[in-house]
């Protein structure tokens, strides 16, 4: 099931309302019948009782009119064409308006998707809506990625809710099956982050996307142990993060040295002091040592391959490489952070 980021009232909520609605204006309908009763005539010219008034009220409403009650004077015929009339008109627009809102709320959804589907490309699929997958996206967001580019797959009712009301497109569903990732659209996707709780969920999810996409998008799981690492990426997924290793190895990093765990997260948020970026190399810069600019390079990308700086190795700039290096607050604006 596919969830738009639209706010809405509950169906049964509406209904509730509507119902409450034509019972009042039936009941105001009697009201006003059974106040001027002496101007109705009934066949059996007995006088109107208030069940009579009620039965007048419901047969005129829904326009029944059986004819056997009929306003005789003057003063009661003036009352069924100021009130009963546009009575009779607003109870068939709230018991009709209820169905047409129900045709018009599903045309109109059905009509979105239609528009979301045929906008939708180079987006990212986040498989999972907790802790990771909320630092995932939140991540994409800082990096200036589009909220109409990313798309949530959560099979947890909170989660699902969570995501919508942060006015992401949420498919609601286990991603583990083939059909839920076709209604994220997967073939057509830049990536796919998998931040599942299991990780025996996120190795189904990555066989099922590289089936569907026969490895042409681009994988990137967490999982919580390292064994698993060689798995996922026997099943597919371009790159691991292991979270309980990360999580180690930070511990430990702040124990021996303090002060390096505060380089490394700010490192890691975007917008805020240092921050790890990419770009492509320019023109000018091609055949030039990296080590030479006045950018602080950290590493190449070169034909997909992560290439060092560390060593005595002198290497130089070829055309197509990417610069990963650390920029500041002056140098946001420039590169693509990661």
């Amino acid at each position: 099931m596919i969830h738009l980021p639209l706010v809405r009232q509950g169906p049964l909520r509406a209904l509730a309302i509507r119902v409450v609605m034509a019972c009042s204006l039936v009941l105001l309908a009697v009201a006003v019948i059974y106040a001027d009763r002496d101007g109705y005539r009934d066949v059996n010219e007995d006088g109107l009782t208030l069940l009579d008034c009620f039965y007048y009220a419901v047969v005129s409403l829904s326009t029944t009119g059986y004819g056997d009650i009929t306003p005789a004077t003057q003063a009661a015929r003036l009352v069924n064409v100021l009130f009963i009339t546009p009575a009779r008109v607003l109870f068939l627009i709230i018991l009709v308006g209820t169905t047409l809102e129900v045709l018009t709320d599903q045309y109109r959804k059905g009509l979105r998707v239609s528009r979301w589907r045929r906008k939708l490309k180079d987006h990212v699929i986040i498989c999972g809506y907790g802790t990771k997958g909320r630092a995932a996206v939140a991540a994409l967001l800082e990096t200036g990625y589009e909220k109409n580019r990313i798309v949530i797959v959560e099979s947890r009712e909170a989660g699902v809710r969570q995501a919508q009301a942060s006015g992401f497109v949420v498919i609601e569903g286990d991603a583990t099956r083939s059909a839920v990732l076709n209604d994220a659209d997967v073939k057509n996707a830049k990536s796919v982050i998998i931040a599942t709780d299991r990780d025996e969920a996120s190795v189904l999810i990555t066989l099922t996307v590289r089936q569907l996409t026969a490895g042409q998008v681009r994988i990137i799981a967490a999982v919580r142990e390292q064994e698993n690492a060689a798995l996922l990426k026997q099943s597919g997924a371009h790159h691991v993060i292991v979270s309980s290793s990360t999580a180690g190895r930070l511990l430990g990093l702040t124990t021996t040295a303090p002060p390096l765990i505060d380089v490394v997260e700010d490192l890691l948020t975007p917008g805020q002091g240092m921050a790890l970026a990419m770009r492509s190399a320019e023109r000018a810069e091609v055949g030039r040592n990296p080590r030479e600019l006045v950018t602080l390079v950290v590493a190449l990308i070169r034909r997909g391959k992560v290439v060092p700086l560390g060593g005595e190795q002198a290497l130089s700039i070829e055309t197509g490489d990417l610069l990963v290096y650390i920029r500041d607050d002056e140098t946001a604006t420039n590169g693509v952070s990661v």
